[in-house]
């Protein structure tokens, strides 16, 4: 009987999403569906469609440039390529990318948003890092 070596785990690219390397199965809002309430859970969301209503996530959380939310949502982390309607509070990164639409305050550990953003209200770090700014090299899809 061989023994099989153990495979050390490969290193994270730094340029990489942080939703990039999420583990685990998401919950996945499509494209063509409509959600009316609010959105309570923990883990990875990722949101192609339209809400109405709050958001508490124990997780990560993806609005694709295909979403829309309108209501106050709250996530441990966060990539908004879509447009949002009320306020947003990270408690870790954020990255805001460059078609997003945001209509409303905006808190997060660190901020990250792409030139072509759209922030119409506060943006706020409670870390007191800067709010970086980046030029988006992804394809969107």
């Amino acid at each position: 009987m061989s023994a099989v070596p153990k495979q050390e785990p490969r290193p994270l690219h730094l340029n990489r999403r942080f939703i990039d390397r999420v583990a685990g199965t998401p919950t996945v809002l499509g494209a063509s569906t409509s959600f009316v309430g609010d959105v309570r859970g923990q883990g990875t969301f990722v949101v192609y469609g339209e809400v109405r209503g709050d958001g508490d996530i124990q997780g990560s959380l993806n609005i694709a440039s295909t979403a829309s939310w309108h209501g106050n949502v709250h996530a441990e982390q966060a990539v908004v390529a879509g447009h949002l309607t009320g306020s947003l509070i990270v408690e870790g990164k954020l990255e805001i990318g460059y078609s997003a639409v945001i209509h409303g305050k905006v808190s997060a550990g660190s901020i990250a948003i792409a030139l072509g953003a759209v922030v119409d209200g506060e943006i706020a770090t409670s870390s007191g890092a800067p709010v970086e700014q980046f030029e988006e090299k992804r394809e969107e899809g």
